[in-house]
């Protein structure tokens, strides 16, 4: 494995897998904070629970920026090195590749057009649900409101992300950066 390949796999597997896994526990921590789960005896549980999601939260936004920012700054321009003049195999040129075919030139049109600029709305929307979580904390068990907005702005986050990594899987499958 060359070390391109394995930034490329850190970035996509590992810090997707990190992500995934905070916004698992994430979403169980504030799907539970409804008020039939949290009774007035289990208030120590409530601030166990608060800590976890604070956590949790904090983990997926910091996950989510380390994956935009290893895409955007390490692999992207290793995808957009430009071919020589007159190269024939552009295999180690995956733009250039996808692009000189007409059936794979969709997922660079396309496909890494959205990833572009979707991927980026994971790492601030996971940021803003961190930022509303510490602000309104025990808050959220009370305002089902406020939670329900909490819990779209994080699916609506892990979407973007999911979106970005399907166009990313694709497009690696197609054309692996090397």
């Amino acid at each position: 494995m060359t070390d391109r390949e394995f930034l490329t796999l850190f970035h996509g597997m590992i810090l997707g897998f990190l992500f995934l896994l905070a916004f698992a526990g994430g979403l169980a921590s504030l799907y539970s904070l409804r008020p039939g789960l949290v009774t007035p005896s289990g208030l120590s549980g409530l601030k166990q629970r608060l800590f976890r999601l604070k956590a949790g939260t904090w983990l997926m936004a910091i996950v989510a920026w380390l994956m935009v920012i290893t895409g955007t700054y390490i692999i992207y321009p290793w995808y957009r090195a430009p071919a020589p003049e007159g190269a024939t195999d552009l295999s180690l040129y995956p733009r250039s590749f996808l692009r000189a075919s007409e059936t794979l030139s969709g997922l660079h049109t396309f496909g890494m057009e959205w990833k572009e600029h979707i991927a980026w709305f994971a790492p601030i929307l996971a940021t803003g649900v961190a930022y509303l979580v510490m602000r309104y904390g025990p808050e959220l068990a009370k305002n089902s409101q406020l939670r329900r907005i909490v819990i779209a702005l994080f699916v609506i986050s892990f979407a973007m992300a999911g979106i970005a990594g399907v166009f990313g899987g694709l497009i690696n499958e197609a054309a692996p950066v090397r």
